[in-house]
């Protein structure tokens, strides 16, 4: 267990990895018996895979996909524009010669920098892309229950991203799904040796939206809006053989060096983000703050602890200074809320009660404490299809007979 002198460096009364921030209220992290976190012992494992042995095994089973493909697509490639889905784009398509269809669930909270990263993969690479988005009072429902049911703002994202991509795979017969990032990366709650979960129909309802469509139906929310978040049957499933790969299991993983790299060759954009102290995480979606808030909010840390403890591996900040800056990042109130209680219609104290009743139980008798943000941030926090609207609305407003 970390001990220090100064709270600041142990804020709450928990364990925390004696290596980086992660605490011990992260979702099924474990500690070695020198108090070191699964994320850390998976930054250690890299260091020892033999990882041209793995990108073989990684070329052997997308050969394998172009060869049984039937002239149609080789695979699935769930893409939002984001760092991850931009660099599989490129790895794909220039490394390994796919034809991939490109498959996004819209989340219906684009920024304008994601709006534009995701164009960009699109007219960069050349790839047939199909795209569902939701309706907007749905998103606001979803958005409000979401805080209820899961204390997060995003069930509808995390429901989504596992239930499109594979309904898309059942329809056009194509067996192979492409993710990114490993679970084994950062998450500390698996690592390379003890991976706990492989991607199947259920993946993403176990690793993030929790619960089930049915389980999201109350008086604004009817069975008939929730059909788009039903998976495929496990009988779907079978009869075209769908699985999915993780990238990170295959090849070295640096999301820092990969987004760098589409950064200066295909001008893929960073922007400002909330709870955050790195622009590129997330940068589609102008939730991503509220996400990392209520992750706050309920276990005592947010991305700033995420990417804090990741530079602490990587030996770019010291546990002192990670932890320090993870608290500085993580406390501040997002601006973004703002946004989220208006169209949900909530008031901050409800906010607050809900996400209280969701605390871990190790923090439950710990008043977590909340800064103001430092900065307002540069982009605006609407959605960039609702900014479009307003712009060339108020351009007409002078133009009407």
């Amino acid at each position: 267990m970390h001990t220090s002198p100064d709270s600041d460096l142990q804020p709450f009364n928990i364990r925390y990895c004696s290596r980086c921030c992660i605490p011990e209220t992260q979702e099924n992290v474990t500690f070695d018996e020198l108090g070191v976190c699964q994320a850390c012992q998976s930054s250690e494992q890299k260091m020892y895979i033999d990882w041209v042995k793995r990108e073989k095994q990684l070329k052997g089973i997308l050969d394998n996909a172009k060869d049984n493909s039937c002239n149609n697509y080789d695979c699935i490639l769930p893409i939002s524009g984001g760092k991850d889905s931009f660099f599989q784009a490129h790895l794909l398509t220039k490394v390994y010669g796919m034809k991939p269809l490109a498959v996004t669930f819209n989340h219906n909270l684009f920024s304008e920098t994601g709006y534009y990263n995701l164009q960009l993969l699109l007219e960069t690479f050349n790839i047939d892309h199909i795209q569902f988005t939701p309706n907007r009072k749905l998103i606001n429902n979803l958005l409000k229950k979401s805080i209820y049911k899961i204390g997060d703002t995003c069930w509808h994202c995390h429901a989504g991203v596992g239930a499109f991509p594979l309904s898309i795979a059942v329809k056009f017969r194509i067996p192979l799904l492409v993710w990114g990032e490993s679970i084994a990366e950062a998450s500390g709650r698996a690592s390379y040796t003890n991976p706990v979960l492989t991607f199947d129909r259920d993946y993403f309802t176990k690793v993030s939206a929790k619960v089930l469509p049915q389980e999201m139906i109350d008086n604004d929310i009817t069975i008939r809006d929730l059909v788009p978040f039903e998976l495929p049957s496990y009988k779907e499933i079978e009869m075209v053989g769908v699985h999915g790969i993780h990238l990170g299991d295959f090849i070295f993983w640096d999301e820092e060096r990969q987004m760098e790299f589409i950064r200066e060759t295909y001008n893929w954009r960073e922007t400002d983000m909330e709870g955050a102290y790195k622009g590129y995480k997330s940068a589609e979606c102008i939730m991503s703050g509220m996400h990392d808030y209520t992750c706050y909010l309920k276990r005592g840390y947010g991305r700033g602890t995420y990417q804090a403890s990741a530079d602490i591996r990587n030996g770019l900040l010291t546990h002192e200074e990670g932890m320090v800056l993870a608290a500085e990042t993580d406390r501040q109130r997002p601006e973004v809320l703002d946004y989220f209680l208006e169209t949900t219609g909530l008031s901050e104290a409800a906010f607050y009660q809900a996400m209280k009743e969701k605390r871990h139980k190790k923090l439950q008798d710990t008043q977590l404490p909340v800064l103001p943000k430092s900065h307002q941030n540069k982009e605006k926090l609407i959605p960039f299809s609702q900014q479009i609207i307003e712009r060339f609305s108020s351009c007409n407003d002078g133009r009407r007979d």
